[in-house]
């Protein structure tokens, strides 16, 4: 009978310190770019417009999107927390999709597209959620690295600018109801957006945090 009030303290102490340990744990910050190639990308048409330069990510010639195909969640992301160092070059435009799907060419037809573009001609500057929510105002000038971050957790997504929240949007449940229509929720990779030879636009640092359902 004695063994038996030490068995029972012992089995709910360790319970208690099983429950702090899975209470506590987090999700960690993970690399998608190794800063010396193009491993886990993959782009369709204009393969030219993207280099990889002094552990940077080059952005520069005709339209071209470079589409993360990596290993990490079998580059299938549904809520994550997404972000990378960007420095856009005067009169330059480029974007950042997430749930989208690799594309031969065009413009990527899934996911959304988050605007990178200071001082283009195009009026939707950074932090955009592009079509959606538009923004007017400049939140950072060119040749300036700068860090652009996306949060998803079910239909809200925020957008922030060196960790201010400058876009914070919940989809309408009716949208996504129309058949083939891309622009929504849903899950999917990440791409970068290379627009005209016009805009030279660098990238590094690019990390995800996928978060729970």
């Amino acid at each position: 009978m004695k063994k038996s009030y030490y068995v029972i303290p012992l089995l709910v102490l360790l319970a208690v310190c099983m429950s702090f340990v899975q209470g506590g744990k987090k999700e960690k910050w993970i690399s998608l770019f190794d800063g010396k190639s193009l491993n886990g990308w993959k782009v369709g048409e204009n393969a030219g417009s993207f280099k990889v330069e002094n552990g940077t990510i080059v952005v520069n010639g005709d339209r071209a999107h470079l589409f993360y195909d990596g290993k990490v969640n079998n580059h299938d992301f549904k809520n994550f927390e997404f972000k990378a160092q960007v420095m856009t070059t005067p009169g330059s435009n480029s974007g950042m999709y997430f749930h989208t799907k690799y594309q031969e060419g065009g413009w990527p037809s899934k996911g959304y597209e988050v605007q990178v573009n200071n001082s283009h001609t195009d009026w939707r500057r950074t932090g955009s959620l592009y079509g959606i929510r538009d923004l007017k105002d400049v939140f950072v000038e060119d040749n300036v690295w700068y860090t652009e971050q996306i949060i998803v957790q079910g239909k809200h997504i925020i957008i922030k600018i060196n960790d201010k929240t400058v876009i914070d949007y919940i989809e309408p449940d009716e949208v996504g109801n129309k058949p083939g229509e891309g622009r929504k929720i849903s899950s999917g990779t990440f791409a970068l957006q290379g627009h005209d030879p016009k805009s030279k636009v660098y990238y590094k640092d690019i990390m995800v945090k996928p978060l729970a359902d």
